[in-house]
C-alpha cells in the first residue's frame, strides 16, 4: 500500500480520496524543516500547499518518494531540478483556483478604481468625505494583461463583460487563441504604452523576475493602475514605490509578496496601495477543487502510473498507462542495449516510431528510452531527468513518426551517432506486450532480453559457434537462449545470448581471445 503525507492544510476531502484509492494518508501540518526531513523517508507521496518548502535536503531524505503534489498552481516552494534528479514527479493543480484568482484580480481593480478600502476606513471612522474619493469607471478603459494563460484568459473574459478594451502580452498566446478570446495580442512595450490598468498573471521565470522595474515604469502612462495577483518577485519593490511617489502609478493592488508573510514592506501605509494576504485562491470552492484535483492525480500516479499536470515529465492518462507500459519497457531495453554497447561519446539520438507505435503518446516512451540509453554511461539517471541530461550534454534528440505499413505491426528504432560511428537497434512487441529486439546495426534477429546477456560480434567463419559454446561450457556458463544473425555470408555476424548467472571478466577475456571475435560484452537488463 502506498503512503502519502499531507504536510499543509488541505480539505478533508483529499484524505477521503486517497483512502478510497487504497492509499494510506497521514496529515501532519506545521512541521519544522528538520521534522519533515526526519519522517519524509516513510512516504511515497507528499501533498502540499505553499507553506512546506521542499528543499534538496528534504529530497535527499525522501528515499521512497515518488510524487509531490502541489494543491494550487505555483511551485516556487519546490526545488523541481532537485526533484527531477531524484526521479520524483512534481505535479500541480493549475485549474482549480483559476476562477477564484481571476475574480480576486477583478475585485482589486474595482477597489483601486473606486478607492473602496480608504472610503470604507474613512466612513467607519465617522467621516463623510464623499468628494475626497472620486473614482474612475472601468468601462471603456484599456486593460493590459501580462500573461494570458488559464487565469489571464478568465480575467480577459470578465473584463470584456465590463466593456473594457483588453490587450495582452504573452509569448505563448497564438493569434488564433487571441482571436478566440477576443483580445488584442501586443508586444510588452506596446502594452506598457497603451494600458490604463495593468494586471499580471505570468509565472515567475528568469525573464519575468523584476518585470515591473524603473525602466518599464517610464514606458507607462501617468496615473496607471497596477494589480499583481501572480508573484511578488515580478515587481521591484523600490521601483514601484518610487513610481507611486512620482505619480506615474496612481494605485497598486498587491496580493503576493516576495516573502510571505512580508516583513518591513516599504509600501505598507501608503494611501495608493491596497494589500491582501495572498487571497487569490482563498475561497471555499477553490480550496476544495485543488485538494480534490491533486489527490486524484497523485492517486492515479501511485496506483496506475498515470501522470497529469506534471511539471517535470510528460503526461500519461490513466487510460494510456497500461497501453504504454510494454512500449516503455521496450524503449528502455533498446536504449539500455545501445548504451551498454557504445564505446564512445554520443552526439545525436534519433528515435523512429512506426506502425501502431506511431499512434501512441510517444513522449514518455522517449523519456524511458533515454533513461535506458544514458544509465550505463552516467549515474543518477531516471526517466524524469534523462531528457534534461541529454540536452545539457548537447546530445541532439529527435523523434520521427512513420504511419506507413512495415514488416512489423509496431516498431521502435533507435539510431545513435557516436564518435566511432552509428549504432542502430530496433524492437517490436510480440503478442501486443512482449518486447523483442529484431534488428541490430542492420542485422536481423529475434531476441528476448534476459537479465544477463552476452553481446557478440564476430567474423562469419565456420566453426566459430562451436568454439564459443566450448569456451562458455568450460567456464561453467549455461546458455539459456541463443539468437544469431548476419547480413551476408562471410560478413560480420551478431549473437545475443542469454546466460544463467553473471559473466566474469575472465570469461569475457577468454571470449575476446577467440579467433574472429570483433566485440564481446556482457549486458545486464
Amino acid at each position: 500500500m502506498s503512503k502519502v503525507l499531507i504536510s499543509d492544510s488541505l480539505s478533508a476531502a483529499a484524505v477521503e480520496i486517497f483512502n478510497a484509492n487504497g492509499i494510506e494518508t497521514d496529515v501532519i501540518t506545521g512541521m519544522k524543516p528538520e521534522e519533515l526531513i526526519a519522517c519524509i523517508g516513510d512516504y511515497d507521496g507528499l501533498a502540499i500547499r505553499s507553506a512546506t518548502k521542499v528543499t534538496p535536503a528534504v529530497l535527499e531524505a525522501a528515499t521512497n518518494l515518488k510524487v509531490i503534489g502541489r494543491a494550487g498552481i505555483g511551485v516556487d516552494n519546490v526545488d523541481i531540478d532537485a526533484a527531477s534528479g531524484c526521479g520524483i514527479v512534481v505535479m500541480n493543480a493549475p485549474f482549480g483556483n483559476s476562477i477564484t484568482t481571476a475574480e480576486h484580480a477583478i475585485a482589486m481593480m474595482f477597489a483601486l478604481a473606486r478607492q473602496i478600502p480608504l472610503a470604507n476606513q474613512s466612513t467607519q471612522s465617522g467621516k463623510w468625505e464623499k468628494s475626497k474619493f472620486m473614482g474612475v469607471e472601468l468601462t471603456g478603459k484599456v486593460l493590459g494583461i501580462i500573461g494570458c494563460g488559464n487565469i489571464g484568459s478568465i480575467v480577459a473574459d470578465r473584463a470584456m463583460g465590463l466593456r473594457m478594451k483588453v490587450i495582452a502580452s504573452d509569448p505563448f498566446l497564438t493569434p488564433e487563441r487571441a482571436e478566440t478570446l477576443g483580445v488584442e495580442k501586443v508586444e510588452l512595450d506596446d502594452l506598457f504604452a497603451r494600458a490604463e490598468i495593468i494586471t499580471m498573471h505570468t509565472p515567475l521565470t528568469d525573464s519575468t523576475t523584476g518585470l515591473l522595474n524603473a525602466a518599464n515604469f517610464v514606458k507607462m502612462q501617468d496615473g496607471v493602475l497596477v494589480v499583481n495577483c501572480a508573484r511578488g518577485e515580478l515587481v521591484v519593490e523600490a521601483d514601484m514605490k518610487a513610481a507611486i511617489d512620482a505619480g506615474k502609478v496612481a494605485g497598486f493592488a498587491v496580493d503576493v509578496f516576495p516573502q510571505e508573510p512580508p516583513e518591513g514592506y516599504s509600501m505598507f501605509g501608503m494611501d495608493q496601495v491596497i494589500a491582501t494576504p495572498h487571497l487569490g485562491a482563498a475561497t471555499t470552492e477553490a480550496q476544495e477543487k485543488v485538494a480534490l484535483q491533486i489527490a486524484e492525480q497523485m492517486s492515479d500516479y501511485l496506483n496506475t502510473g498515470a501522470v497529469t499536470n506534471a511539471l517535470n515529465m510528460p503526461s500519461v492518462s490513466a487510460e494510456d498507462a497500461p497501453r504504454l507500459k510494454p512500449y516503455m519497457t521496450l524503449g528502455r531495453q533498446i536504449g539500455s542495449l545501445v548504451g551498454q554497447v557504445a564505446d564512445s561519446g554520443l552526439s545525436s539520438v534519433t528515435i523512429e516510431y512506426e506502425g501502431t507505435a506511431a499512434e501512441i503518446n510517444t513522449r514518455p516512451v522517449t523519456s524511458g528510452l533515454l533513461e535506458g540509453l544514458l544509465s550505463p554511461l552516467m549515474s543518477g539517471v531516471n526517466m524524469i531527468n534523462a531528457p534534461i541530461l541529454a540536452r545539457d550534454r548537447d546530445i541532439d534528440v529527435s523523434e520521427v513518426r512513420h504511419k506507413r505499413d512495415g514488416e512489423y505491426q509496431t516498431l521502435i528504432r533507435l539510431t545513435v551517432e557516436t564518435e566511432t560511428g552509428p549504432i542502430t537497434v530496433a524492437g517490436t512487441l510480440f503478442g501486443g506486450d512482449k518486447p523483442r529486439i529484431i534488428e541490430v546495426n542492420g542485422i536481423k534477429l529475434e531476441a528476448e532480453l534476459g537479465e544477463t546477456m552476452l553481446y557478440m560480434i564476430n567474423k562469419d567463419r565456420p566453426g566459430f559457434i562451436g568454439r564459443l559454446g566450448t569456451t562458455l561450457g568450460d567456464a561453467g556458463v549455461n546458455i539459456a537462449t541463443f539468437q544469431l544473425g548476419r547480413i551476408n555470408q562471410g560478413s560480420d555476424a551478431l549473437a545475443l545470448i542469454q546466460v544463467d548467472g553473471d559473466m566474469s571478466d575472465d570469461v569475457l577475456t577468454a571470449l575476446r581471445a577467440l579467433p574472429d571475435v570483433v566485440q564481446a560484452k556482457a549486458l545486464s537488463f
